[in-house]
């Protein structure tokens, strides 16, 4: 998701670019304001001219109803609607502002989500629930009364929605809660309540590390159970750091586990005492950096290239065997060993580099690698 403000359609514009060619397959715009609804055609059309063609999500809270219906170009324009239940309106208003939106939805032939959230809950169901909870022989505890609040939003609304007309197959939900038991606990209720397709997502997972170990954490259990057909990774940026470190967390959880392939993976050693030379380390990760730079351009040049798969070793004690392993390898010397690097390639021995560029001449072995296995030529 940007964190721009929508308003600002040039800037909105390049940070979806960026957030695009780091992989994201959606990008959620906020739409909050008339002005926010007014400059989403002119998002869409720098996007179209940048030949950026990643679809956009609308995400709307309170107003959405009004800004769909004045600013039809906005409408049209989203690939997507994110809808609130908890926030389109209280009492009579909500069934009326949420059939607004469907509506909308149902006429410009768009899927939505309906995104439940803790921290915004529709409160009116939620009394509901503590009344009912009341009057039990066992009241249940406060942790079940909000997982049930949680789910009977999302599929209560999705059964609204289907109500009023619009198709199965364009329903996607979402109950999205911060605390990794309570997301899997939910997630696994949800998908045994319902049939349609479900939207991951740890909110407010925090920063850094700890926002990265949460998401990696609740997602890969979710997903390695068959649950959930979307992810989303929310990381509060650290200073100075790109919006896009949270799609790259993402498409990481999606192919450590198998799941898909985004760029080439690159496996290295973690070192140790063997390895005092800190040159497989600038190694990795130059590699690693080049690797995904280049795959907004490789992934339409060369097919298949998101498969390979690079080992830059330390140390001798696992470097030949990780190295023959993968597709191109390289050995370096640890501590006390000879200076010379054997590089291996498609499991075999194919030459030794030596000297203060092993760095640049190994890059540019991969380089020649990728264009003869992947390049046009190899492919006819």
């Amino acid at each position: 998701m940007t964190n721009t403000d929508t308003v600002d359609a040039i800037a909105t514009a390049i940070q979806v670019k960026e957030l695009a060619l780091a992989g994201s397959e959606l990008v959620r715009i906020t739409v909050n304001t008339p002005e926010a609804a007014a400059a989403v055609p002119y998002v869409r059309e720098q996007l179209d001219r940048m030949n950026i063609d990643v679809p956009l999500v609308g995400d709307f809270h309170y107003n959405g109803h009004r800004l769909l219906k004045d600013f039809p170009a906005c409408a049209e324009a989203l690939s997507k609607y994110r809808i609130n239940p908890g926030n389109v309106g209280r009492g009579e208003k909500k069934d009326l502002q949420f059939g607004q939106m469907i509506e909308t939805a149902i006429r410009w032939n768009k899927p939505v989500r309906i995104g439940v959230n803790w921290g915004s809950l529709d409160q009116d169901l939620l009394a509901r629930l503590m009344d009912e909870n009341s009057h039990r022989v066992q009241p249940w505890s406060a942790q079940k009364i909000m997982y049930e609040a949680l789910i009977t939003s999302a599929v209560d609304s999705a059964y609204f929605a289907e109500n009023i007309g619009i198709d199965k197959n364009n329903i996607i939900l979402s109950c999205k809660v911060s605390g990794v038991q309570d997301l899997i606990s939910v997630y696994r209720e949800l998908s045994r309540r319902c049939d349609y397709s479900l939207h991951l997502g740890l909110t407010e997972a925090g920063m850094g590390t700890k926002g990265t170990v949460a998401s990696a954490a609740a997602l890969s259990i979710l997903l390695q159970e068959g649950i959930g057909d979307t992810i989303r990774v929310s990381l509060t940026p650290l200073p100075a750091e790109s919006r896009t470190q949270e799609v790259i967390v993402a498409s990481e959880i999606l192919q450590a586990l198998g799941l898909r392939l985004f760029s080439p993976s690159v496996t290295a050693c973690p070192g140790c005492g063997r390895t005092t030379s800190t040159t497989f380390q600038e190694l990795a990760k130059k590699i690693d950096d080049y690797l995904r730079l280049q795959m907004p351009v490789w992934k339409f040049k060369y097919p298949g290239v998101e498969a390979l798969k690079v080992a830059v070793m330390g140390c001798i004690v696992n470097g030949p065997g990780e190295s023959k392993h993968a597709d191109i390898g390289i050995s370096l010397p640890g501590t006390g060993e000879s200076p010379v690097a054997p590089v291996f390639i498609d499991g075999e021995k194919a030459m030794t580099l030596r000297g203060e560029n092993i760095i640049e001449n190994f890059q540019e072995v991969v380089e020649n690698y990728v264009h003869k296995r992947f390049g046009f030529s190899a492919a006819h």
